[in-house]
């Protein structure tokens, strides 16, 4: 690139530009005051008489320039900007230009036109071209007559549905989301364990249809994944049901558009949909977690799509998030993992003890009726439900150890063979009281449409715990995009 010179005027143009044409006449009398450099963005002929004019064709000084409108006139004293005037403005260009006289015949103000540098998709490409971004991953060449998302299904990128192929501008776009450095590395991607920087999220990002101001939300999904407690690894391997579910607490929920009233659980919402299935294919094709291969799930679940929701927070019940030591005011994200769900059908009880009781009863069929301190479970409770326990002063931590005590059981019930049922716990939890599941594993979320009388149970992975899965919780940064 041509160095601007260190004293004189610049001019950024186009000749498509009415104002642009308006003031060419005056860029001769510009050019015999002093060193003038004009670039042109569109027409080689608009001011070719003036020696310092340039065909800007590749957009490149306009891009270094940071123009946004033109015409642009710039002063330059020692190699730096000290005075920029945009459109025509005659009391401006007079004072920039030093000239009193300047333009006496035109009016005295005509707005300009956009610059080249910020039509659709150009200002990525001309980032990329030439910015300090530089894309580390592979490019795959896809011919103008081949199609790009069948393309992306023969290199195995895909979960079963079509996926946005991740262009180097639309994965310059995701970046944008976050003030992280591209090549950050976020963690080791189970199972392959595999670096996994910022710019490969952003990359399956795209591939899942998020827009860039979910990044902040995936990124701390990701991280919390990757943590010990939450043994991803075993979670993608085993053949069990289980996969990664994402709880969203916090202001970040209603900022970005997220779900957490009718169908929260379903389809429809793009945050939602996007965000879970993203994850998704991080594990896919960053880590290696195909099904099939090292995914070894018997069955699998819909969730290995996409599981994300947010938490209705508009109660007295305290959310997920605070319950699990993050400051309020603040955006969280939870990973669980999590099986299918279990529908519980209550539409009778109206008072907080049957309501409790029913949900117990529902409760047990996690995993299976004779199993205890086995998988956690997530209790989904819609507004209708949470209503009949917030109107009697109950909070969360009073349901949920109303919970844990109506489902302690004899352990002699729970015993392998008892009841003519084989599955069962150990025989030395006979004449013990046992509990449905181990201490913490029992996490409540209100969620779903203010109408009906129906909540859910998410089932977690039976390996749940110190050796197996436990929920993570993790703060999202607070990022200025």
């Amino acid at each position: 690139m041509t160095t601007p010179p260190p004293d004189g005027l610049i001019v950024v143009a186009k000749a498509d530009c009415p104002t642009c044409r308006l003031v060419e006449p005056l860029l001769t009398e510009l050019a015999d005051a002093g060193p003038l450099q004009v670039y042109v963005q569109d027409d080689s002929d608009y001011a070719a008489a003036l020696p310092d004019t340039r065909y800007d064709d590749t957009l490149e000084h306009s891009w270094r320039l940071e123009t946004e409108f033109v015409p642009t006139l710039i002063r330059m004293e020692q190699g730096r900007e000290v005075s920029r005037t945009y459109g025509w403005d005659k009391a401006e260009w007079r004072a920039i230009s030093g000239l009193s006289g300047l333009g006496e015949a035109l009016p005295v103000m005509r707005p300009g036109c956009g610059s080249k540098t910020l039509e659709p998709g150009i200002a990525e490409r001309l980032e990329l071209a030439f910015g300090d971004v530089q894309l580390k991953s592979r490019g795959i060449d896809v011919s103008a007559e081949d199609d790009a998302i069948e393309a992306c299904y023969a290199r195995g990128w895909s979960d079963g549905l079509p996926v946005v192929p991740p262009t180097p501008v639309r994965v310059l776009r995701m970046l944008k989301g976050t003030t992280r450095d591209p090549q950050e590395v976020v963690g080791l991607m189970p199972p392959d364990l595999v670096s996994c920087t910022v710019e490969k999220v952003a990359i399956n990002a795209v591939m899942a249809g998020c827009k860039p101001e979910y990044m902040p939300v995936l990124l701390a999904a990701l991280e919390a994944s990757l943590e010990d407690d939450f043994g991803l690894h075993g979670l993608i391997c085993t053949t069990m049901f289980g996969s990664p579910l994402i709880m969203v607490n916090g202001p970040i929920a209603k900022a970005i558009g997220m779900n957490s009233g009718n169908n929260a659980l379903g389809q429809g919402n793009r945050a939602n949909a996007t965000i879970g299935r993203a994850l998704q294919l991080i594990i896919r094709n960053v880590g290696g977690g195909r099904p099939g291969e090292i995914d070894r799930a018997a069955l699998g679940n819909p969730g290995k799509y996409t599981f994300c929701f947010a938490e209705a927070e508009d109660s007295d019940w305290l959310p997920l998030a605070q319950e699990r030591g993050i400051a309020d005011g603040r955006s969280a994200v939870t990973v669980f993992p999590g099986e299918g769900v279990q529908g519980i059908i209550d539409q009778k009880s109206r008072d907080p003890e049957s309501l409790a009781r029913s949900m117990a009863e529902s409760l047990r069929a996690v995993d299976n009726v004779k199993l205890a301190m086995a998988g956690d479970a997530v209790l989904v409770v819609s507004p209708e439900h949470a209503r009949i326990f917030i109107e009697a002063g109950w909070s969360k931590q009073r349901l949920r150890e109303t919970l844990e005590q109506l489902l302690m059981a004899p352990g002699e019930s729970l015993l392998a063979g008892a009841g003519g049922i084989a599955e069962g716990i150990p025989t030395r939890f006979k004449d013990k009281q046992v509990p449905k599941f181990r201490p913490g594993g029992l996490l409540i979320v209100r969620a779903g449409g203010t109408a009906g009388l129906f909540s859910a149970i998410i089932a977690g992975w039976a390996a749940s715990g110190p050796v197996g899965s436990a929920p993570v919780t993790r703060e999202i940064k607070q990022e200025a995009t």
